[in-house]
């Protein structure tokens, strides 16, 4: 297992980050030990959760995920110091968490406390805005038309990042998180939060994770250059595009019990023509190279410059072992080569 320095702090985290949004839902306590477990084995030190998990989010399984992770912490207390643990407070729009509410100061204390409480833990190593109080260009809301700039107040919003930044402060002094992180954020989000730290000598993000893939590849090079100038870890989530990239939904197939069988999960945004024929083409370049094709797509995002560690996820321990073993392999030039063929044939396919 590699590692690599998580943005400007001192932790240092596997090349492999393990995802966790299915534990509650798609995979019960059991399964869940069984992939701890086992990427602990292979080196894997970075787990990343959230308060709104399991998915599809849900009354009845919000926390659910924390407090599975909680419980596998509760049996191993002494694996504790070697992990580091991500997990995010919800922003507004779900009912079901603090009314869906926006972002607070006064959320952020309660969030984290309920958080501590149900991962058994009593620190957090980075705690992450899991998408910001204004409307930000992710979930296909990033073509023109979708949503706009001009009507959002700028001073509003700074009043929020800064109050939400002294919090979060809070809970670091108090020994509570550690390190902070975005998610779903922009290069105006990622800024302005940089702009407040400096002039009020408050913390600076430690990461951003947001969603990146062989079908998704908007952050290149724009927000990831940021991140590396500003020593700010950038993690892709989704990194096979919410399981299409391994090309078991390719014309219309619902493998029963996959992701895109569930309710809110069913393709959404991502099951388009081009994405079909994007991912055709990716499936046979693997083929051409003896990987399959999910393998293919997290070896090309590990070789991403700027990239310093990938969020997985697997409902099976077949896919976990599969997606691992991805994190060894190095992309010959050739594959490299048609990978980009491709990539400017489809650019942007949802």
């Amino acid at each position: 297992m590699k590692y690599s320095h998580l943005g400007h702090s001192n932790l240092e985290v596997s090349r492999v980050c393990l995802g966790s949004m299915t534990w509650g839902v798609q995979n019960n306590q059991h399964d869940a030990d069984e992939q701890i477990n086992y990427a602990l084995a292979q080196g894997v030190n970075f787990i990343d959760t959230a308060e709104m998990y399991a998915v599809p989010p849900s009354p009845d399984t919000y926390g659910k995920t924390e407090e599975i992770i909680g419980d596998w912490l509760r049996r191993h207390p002494e694996k504790r110091q070697d992990m580091v643990i991500a997990t995010k407070i919800a922003g507004s729009g779900l009912a079901w968490i603090r009314g869906g509410a926006p972002i607070t100061a006064e959320a952020i204390i309660a969030a984290v406390d309920a958080s501590l409480k149900r991962l058994h833990t009593d620190y957090i190593d980075v705690y992450q805005l899991h998408w910001p109080n204004r409307t930000s260009p992710h979930f296909s809301k990033h073509w023109p038309g979708m949503i706009t700039f001009s009507d959002v107040s700028t001073e509003q919003h700074k009043t929020e990042m800064l109050e939400i930044l002294n919090a979060l402060k809070q809970c670091m002094d108090a020994g509570k998180i550690r390190h902070w992180g975005l998610s779903n954020d922009t290069p105006w989000g990622i800024n302005t939060y940089l702009q407040l730290a400096h002039q009020h000598q408050l913390p600076r993000p430690v990461s951003i994770q947001n969603e990146f893939n062989l079908l998704h590849a908007k952050d290149w090079p724009y927000i990831i250059e940021n991140c590396v100038h500003e020593d700010i870890a950038y993690l892709p989530w989704s990194p096979l595009a919410g399981g299409a990239l391994s090309g078991k939904y390719l014309g219309g197939a619902r493998p029963e019990g996959s992701r895109w069988t569930l309710i809110q999960r069913n393709g959404l945004f991502r099951d388009t023509q081009f994405a079909q024929e994007a991912t055709a083409a990716y499936v046979e370049i693997a083929k051409e190279h003896n990987i399959t094709a999910s393998q293919l797509a997290l070896a090309w995002c590990d070789q991403v410059d700027g990239v310093t560690s990938t969020i997985i996820g697997a409902t099976t321990m077949s896919q976990l072992k599969e997606n691992i073993k991805a994190f060894d392999l190095t992309l010959p030039p050739e594959a490299l080569a048609e990978i980009d063929t491709v990539l400017k044939a489809y650019p942007l396919p949802y």
